[in-house]
């Protein structure tokens, strides 16, 4: 048996996992995506208090869902067109669809703008944004786009970047020992 003494032995490539330690976004990028999330998070809030009290704004005084006034029926009665409109309006006065809006715009609004659980909020975002859209079809000035998919589109990038951990609460939220357990809630 013959050996070949100068043969050095090299270790296997690895495959690494892309984590953070390898950040491809930079210090200012962050700190524009954490605004924007913050921004994101505070007009789904917005919607929430004025919806919930009546502000004003989109829901008239005295109409907040606390003076017994329907958060969802305005729209989904008469703000509704398109291919979806009759789904949206048979949708009107049943029970669980004022609640789950309201906890959505509420749940959606605290992550986004705490920076905590934001998988959930991208996805749930997302697909709030998307149901408006489709509320509508097709938008008014735009053949497919409007600001309901920008909307989607971005909820779920600001997920992607981990955009909760500059200027929120992501990473301590990510330590927790649950939220490690079950990823799917970070």
């Amino acid at each position: 048996m013959t050996t070949t003494p100068h043969r050095r032995q090299f270790p296997a490539p690895t495959m690494e996992p892309d984590g953070d330690r390898h950040p491809i976004i930079t210090t200012a990028g962050g700190r524009a995506l954490a605004v924007l999330r913050i921004l994101f998070g505070l007009t789904f809030l917005w919607a929430f208090f004025d919806k919930l009290f009546g502000l004003g704004y989109a829901t008239p005084s005295g109409k907040g869902w606390i003076d017994g006034g329907n958060p969802t029926a305005g729209f989904l009665g008469k703000g509704t067109s398109g291919p979806f409109a009759d789904f949206y309006q048979g949708l009107v006065g049943d029970w669980w669809v004022t609640p789950l809006f309201m906890v959505g715009l509420a749940g959606i609004g605290l992550a986004l703008t705490l920076g905590i659980g934001m998988r959930i909020a991208a996805v749930s975002g997302a697909l709030l944004y998307v149901l408006m859209w489709t509320a509508n079809l097709p938008p008014e000035n735009n053949p497919v786009l409007d600001d309901h998919i920008i909307g989607a589109v971005t909820v779920v990038a600001l997920a992607l970047v981990a955009a909760g951990n500059v200027w929120g609460f992501g990473k301590w939220w990510s330590s927790l020992d649950f939220v490690r357990k079950y990823p799917w809630l970070r």
